[in-house]
């Protein structure tokens, strides 16, 4: 029986049972289908929410820790792996703010660099304006090769890695959970961490009844994205206008998203979604109009009402903890988003408060 069960592989399970490992424990990580294979996976790699400003504080308060954690993360990830999550400070161009002087607050108060387009900025995107701002220092990540880094990591580390494993049940026995099983497989738990992103309400109420007096209020968020085939140095900078963006990777391709569909737990995509993402494209970046589309995919990202993630202790069962919730912002949250729900577990004072977290707190 490990020290600590986690049910649900995508970037917040894997950066939780990371710091366990790392402190020592036995971790076991339990994923219905493979790791890092649903909305960690179909996501962009931005770090750093798409207009933080107007948002709500507790989102930046996990934000600014974890794009400050993401350099030594990745390093240690290439140390320790040999896969490199293509960690690189790309930048971020902002374009049509109609709420530039909120932007400029923002970024003054967590000390974000900002700067004016360049000129050859303003040549590559022929609708850049006045409203527009630059922040030269923000990173991405690639997405697949983070999560095979991190699953190669724990691995190493011993972690326990059970896929295509989906927990249906679970036994509770004087306020605390002492076994969780599968169609085929049942395990005792001594500490439980339900991190199951989209999945995540639906399988608390699952497993706790809809008497559940706790919720915890996910629900599944569709976003479509594509990816053109373009040649290395086409675009370097990512871009953003009207919740939209480009993302160059270092290979060259160029990933184009994304929509808000609320859709329950339908993954299919659409022509339309593609057209509407394709014109944008090209519209901001006209020479995208003579590269292909090799990719069209979508994810569901782990909704709440404002986005801000359930990262809690139950409050009456005793061996029972969640982390999740992040909508679009999982890697940009992610390494304070474990590093708080492990404080709160090993019951060591937070870095972070943890009051907007809670089961509780309106999310």
């Amino acid at each position: 029986m490990s020290d600590i069960t986690l049910v649900g592989g995508g970037i917040t399970g894997l950066l939780c049972a990371r710091l366990f490992a790392l402190a020592g424990a036995s971790v076991t990580l339990i994923e219905k289908n493979q790791i890092g294979q649903e909305s960690s996976w179909a996501g962009g790699g931005i770090l750093l929410p798409l207009y933080p400003w107007r948002q709500a504080d507790a989102i930046s308060q996990l934000v600014i820790p974890s794009i400050e954690a993401y350099p030594k993360l990745s390093q240690a990830l290439i140390d320790t792996t040999g896969i490199d999550p293509e960690y690189i400070v790309s930048g971020l161009l902002m374009n049509a703010l109609p709420d530039l002087d909120k932007a400029h607050a923002w970024s003054n108060k967590h000390a974000i660099k900002t700067s004016l387009t360049s000129s050859e900025q303003r040549q590559q995107f022929p609708h850049i304006n006045n409203a527009s701002l630059y922040l030269p220092n923000i990173a991405q990540v690639r997405n697949p090769r983070l999560l095979k880094s991190l699953k190669q990591d724990l691995l190493q580390r011993g972690v326990k890695i059970i896929e295509n494993c989906a927990i249906e049940k679970m036994t509770i026995k004087d306020n605390r959970i002492i076994k969780i099983a599968s169609q085929t497989k049942i395990l005792a738990v001594k500490q439980l961490v339900i991190s199951a992103g989209a999945w995540t309400g639906k399988l608390w109420t699952q497993l706790l009844g809809k008497a559940e007096e706790t919720p915890a209020k996910i629900f599944p968020v569709k976003g479509q994205m594509l990816i053109f085939d373009a040649p290395i140095g086409t675009l370097d900078t990512m871009v953003l206008e009207n919740n939209r963006y480009l993302i160059p990777r270092r290979d060259g391709k160029i990933l184009c998203g994304s929509t808000v569909e609320y859709a329950d737990f339908d993954k299919t995509t659409s022509v339309q979604a593609k057209q509407s993402l394709v014109n944008f494209a090209h519209n901001l970046f006209p020479v995208l109009q003579s590269a292909p589309v090799i990719h069209h995919w979508s994810g569901l990202r782990p909704g709440t009402e404002q986005g801000i993630p359930y990262i809690d202790l139950h409050p009456e069962i005793q061996n029972l903890a969640i982390n999740a919730g992040h909508f679009r912002n999982g890697f940009a949250m992610g390494p304070a988003s474990a590093q708080l729900l492990y404080d709160l577990v090993t019951k060591q004072a937070p870095q972070i408060n943890p009051t907007p977290y809670q089961l509780s707190a309106q999310h």
